[in-house]
C-alpha cells in the first residue's frame, strides 16, 4: 500500500520492486525551483496556478531570507517569485503557463530521445 501526502511520497508495506519504481518515477521528474520568502502573496498565488501541473515536476522551494541563501536574496530580493527549471532560469513575478508547458514538453522529448 502507498499514498501521497502533499508532495512527499510515503511508502508502507510495499514490495522492493514497487518502491524502486516509485523512486525512479519521482527521480525522472524535472525540478521546478521556486525562490520565495515568507510572506509572499505572489508566491502563494503562483503555487495555486501550478497546482494542476504538480504531477509533472518536483516543486522545490528556496527561502531567500535564510542565511545560507544570501546570494539568492541579493539576486532576487525585488523579483520573487522566481522560477528555475532544472537549475535554469525560467520566469519571474508570475507563472507563465505556456512557457512552463513548452519547457516541460521539451524536457520530456529530450528524455524520450535518450531512452
Amino acid at each position: 500500500m502507498f499514498w501521497i501526502q502533499g508532495r512527499t511520497l510515503q511508502v508502507a508495506r510495499c514490495s522492493r520492486p514497487l518502491q524502486r519504481l516509485l523512486s525512479e518515477a519521482n527521480a525522472n521528474l524535472p525540478v521546478l525551483t521556486l525562490f520565495t520568502k515568507n510572506p509572499c502573496p505572489l508566491c502563494d498565488e503562483a503555487k495555486v496556478v501550478l497546482e494542476p501541473y504538480k504531477h509533472k515536476f518536483i516543486l522545490q522551494e528556496v527561502d531567500i531570507t535564510l542565511p545560507d541563501h544570501s546570494s539568492w536574496f541579493e539576486k532576487y530580493k525585488y523579483d520573487i517569485p522566481v522560477f528555475h527549471l532544472n537549475g535554469q532560469f525560467l520566469m519571474k513575478h508570475r507563472v507563465d503557463i505556456k512557457k512552463l508547458e513548452n519547457q516541460l514538453l521539451t524536457l520530456e522529448l529530450q528524455d524520450d530521445g535518450n531512452k
